[in-house]
């Protein structure tokens, strides 16, 4: 099974700002944050490097007010497959609060005439796409792929695909589809969220169009079939920070971090996209328009402090127990992080 489809919806091209990270051990700010939380991403059925993750995120972060999973929770969608990830966060102390983002592995199923026979050739195998829904939103403890949670006072926004595209074109795999109903929701809260004055984190599975590490190859440029409608909501507000997986690639990367500028939303200064890393086997630029193992342990995922005034996002090596990098970004409402 490949880990990814080429993919062949076609989205606009849009301006983008990278900034440049600075050491972990740089910047240093005083006062206490209004909130720290993290964010994971693309376990994949790695339960060993998750349990390790949750240990190292306890230890660093003890107070967190809550983990965010950008999706790929599963290899491949078995609710056999959800319980085992259950299993490990039950056995490892964690934030109580959870905001689970679908990725495309949770379609997997339908790839696999059985869990130990791999059968692509007979695809769906009797599975259909509801029954996949099903599964994480069981998993989840909630009906809709699209939710809300708060961290410690602040709006954490999941979002992901309503359709897994095989099933309604034969040309198309893992693009990410939104309804009416998941765009309306968020362009309210959004809206709602700016109004009090707050930042607002945004989780989702596949890497927005040229943005950060991995978004320009050729496999993750068109992950979004309504890529210009998801960008011209996100591209009016400064204080947005979106999370984002898929990739797999190595947050040791320049752009890691970027800002994005959309054109037309009065908005120069863009908003804020984050690499996740992975939890998961990590990958770099091939020089080729692909991709290449990270070679070693690879395990990784962030660290986010909410101030007052600023945002800072530090990337965290789990497996080694170090930190990467970091970055400060300012608030345009100081003073309403709270």
């Amino acid at each position: 099974m490949q880990r990814r489809s080429l993919l062949t919806a076609a989205t606009g091209a849009v301006a983008t700002a990278a900034v440049t990270a600075t050491p972990a051990a740089a910047l240093p700010r005083a006062g206490r944050p209004v909130t720290t939380f993290n964010v994971i991403s693309d376990i994949q059925g790695d339960l060993g490097d998750l349990g390790t993750a949750l240990r190292d995120i306890r230890a660093t972060n003890p107070g967190s007010s809550g983990l965010a999973i950008a999706g790929d929770i599963t290899p491949r969608g078995y609710d056999a497959e959800y319980a085992q990830v259950k299993a490990v966060f039950e056995q490892n102390p964690h934030s109580r609060t959870l905001a689970w983002a679908i990725g495309n592995h949770e379609f997997y199923v339908p790839k696999w005439r059985d869990p130990d026979t791999l059968a692509q050739a007979t695809w769906p195998n009797g599975t259909t796409e509801d029954s996949l829904f099903r599964s994480f939103y069981r998993f989840a403890g909630r009906n809709t792929v699209f939710a809300e949670h708060a961290f410690g006072g602040i709006p954490v926004l999941s979002l992901g695909t309503e359709r897994y595209m095989h099933y309604h074109d034969p040309q198309l795999w893992d693009e990410v589809w939104f309804s009416e109903a998941q765009f309306s929701w968020l362009e309210e809260r959004l809206a709602h969220w700016t109004r009090r004055r707050k930042p607002i984190m945004v989780i989702t599975h596949h890497p927005l169009p040229d943005t950060v590490s991995g978004s320009r190859n050729k496999l993750y440029q068109r992950d979004y079939l309504q890529a210009e409608r998801l960008l011209g909501l996100l591209g009016r507000y400064r204080d947005v920070f979106v999370f984002c997986g898929h990739t797999h690639w190595d947050l040791r990367l320049s752009d890691w971090y970027v800002r994005r500028v959309v054109p037309g939303t009065a908005n120069l200064e863009g908003f804020s996209v984050i690499n996740t890393g992975a939890v998961q086997t990590g990958f770099a630029d091939n020089g080729q328009g692909g991709e290449v193992t990270v070679p070693g342990t690879f395990n990784q995922g962030l660290h986010v402090e909410v101030h007052t005034d600023r945002v800072v996002v530090k990337a965290r090596d789990f497996a080694t127990g170090t930190w990467l990098k970091q970055i400060t970004v300012p608030l345009s409402t100081p003073g309403t992080g709270g």
